[in-house]
Order: structure tokens, then C-alpha cells, then sequence
């Protein structure tokens, strides 16, 4: 089973292919380009690299939100002309989770923040059992951070941070926090299309796929257009 991940949440562009157990290739880049500049781009690139025929993909893994707007509609935009073009599904991957399994097997609590803004984070808590089952304990949510802290609290730790949150919310983390802790390190804490892909395989297996045409991001919040087109409704 092949299958092509894409990652566009963030500032983070990233494609991977996967086949059965092994990543057979993977360009992932934070430099400060739009991703409509890059995932194409390093899509054909990567698939010169390891000679893939995109018509031998057996489904499409992307991180499907929450995240940037932009990038999620520019990734989400890709998965779908790519998805119609080749017959193959689209299987969509909550981004959250996808940064979580970056750091599969490791022990206590996994808590990747993505800097929402306004004080908000795009959070949930994470797992592996002994047996290296990947456990969602807190499906991804928009929150503020103040009011999950009191979660990650509860949680009994210790709690890994890790997401492009962590250097806006250090601070708050290093006040708020009570359960031990620790930052995961440089080349595991932004998003992969390797853990998209790989995680992807898992739901395709499962059979959690869809149709090109049916594929939407999840935003879990509406953009800050509409939400100032919903207050200047409000005052009319």
C-alpha cells in the first residue's frame, strides 16, 4: 500500500510517500514561502527523486485542519485536483493528531499547541499504550490556553509540548503548568507529511477515507473574516 502525505497547516510545507512500513521519501521545508509556491514544487520534485508514478498511489493523506487557513485550503485544494485526477481517496488526518504521532512511543502525556491567536491554541492530549497504540485522550479543540491548562494539570503527566505554539505560549506554560514537562526537540516538533502519511495508512486500513469531492478541511473556527462579517451583522 502507497500512500502521498501532505502538509500545508502551518508554516511548515511538507509531502511524503509511504509504502506499507517504510517512508520511501519526504520534503518538508519552514522556509517563509507560500505553499502555493511550494508543495507542487517539491511534490514533482520528490517524485523524480524516488522515480513514483503517481498513478500507482493507493489513497491521499492530508492534514486536514485545524490550522492556517490559507494553507489548509492551498493543501486541501492539492489533495482534491490530485484525488480527482487519479481516481484514488482522499483520507483526511485531524493535524493535531498528526503532530502527536511524530513522537510515537513516547511516554506520559503528548500535547501539541499550534498557535491560534488571540490567546487561543489548537490543542489535545495524546498517548501510546505499551504496545505503541496511538490513544487520542482529548480530540483536537480550539481553547484558550489558560482555561486547558487546568486539563493538562489533570492529567497526572509528564506532558510533552511540542507545535509552533510553544515558543508564543513558553511562558505561560512555565507559569501555568504544575505536572512535569518538557519540549520535544527541533526535528520532531512541526508538522510531517511522513506522520500524516503514516497515520493515514492506519485509517485507510480502517476504511475512514472519502472522495475527492466530498474532502473539506476542518477549521474548528471561523476565519477572522467572517468573524468580523458576523459582528458588523450583529450591529446593523
Amino acid at each position: 500500500m502507497k500512500i502521498l502525505g501532505i502538509d500545508g497547516s502551518g508554516l511548515v510545507a511538507s509531502v511524503a510517500i509511504v509504502e506499507d512500513d517504510n517512508l520511501v521519501g519526504e520534503y518538508t521545508t519552514g522556509y517563509k514561502k507560500t505553499h502555493s509556491q511550494t508543495l507542487l514544487p517539491m511534490l514533482d520534485e520528490l517524485s523524480k527523486m524516488v522515480e513514483l508514478d503517481l498513478n500507482s498511489i493507493d489513497g491521499i493523506a492530508v492534514a486536514a485542519g485545524p490550522g492556517s487557513f490559507t494553507g489548509l485550503r492551498i493543501a486541501s485544494a492539492t489533495a482534491k485536483g490530485l484525488g480527482l485526477s487519479l481516481g484514488c481517496p482522499i483520507i483526511s488526518v485531524p493535524t493535531v493528531d498528526a503532530i502527536a504521532f511524530n513522537l510515537w512511543g513516547a511516554k506520559g502525556i503528548i500535547c501539541p499547541i499550534l498557535d491560534a491567536r488571540r490567546g487561543q491554541v489548537y490543542t489535545g492530549l495524546y498517548s501510546f499504550t505499551d504496545e505503541g497504540e496511538f490513544q487520542v485522550l482529548k480530540p483536537q479543540v480550539a481553547v484558550d490556553f489558560r482555561e486547558f491548562a487546568e486539563e493538562i494539570n489533570n492529567s497526572n503527566g509528564p506532558v510533552t509540548f511540542l507545535g509552533d505554539g510553544v515558543p508564543v505560549f513558553k511562558e505561560l506554560i512555565a507559569e501555568l503548568i504544575q505536572v512535569p514537562y518538557r519540549f520535544a526537540p527541533a526535528h520532531l516538533n512541526r508538522q510531517h507529511a511522513s506522520s500524516v502519511a503514516t497515520l493515514g495508512s492506519i485509517y485507510y486500513r480502517q476504511g475512514e477515507c472519502e472522495t475527492a469531492a466530498e474532502h473539506r478541511p476542518e477549521y474548528l473556527r471561523l476565519s477572522q473574516a467572517e468573524r468580523e462579517r458576523l459582528e458588523k451583522e450583529k450591529k446593523a
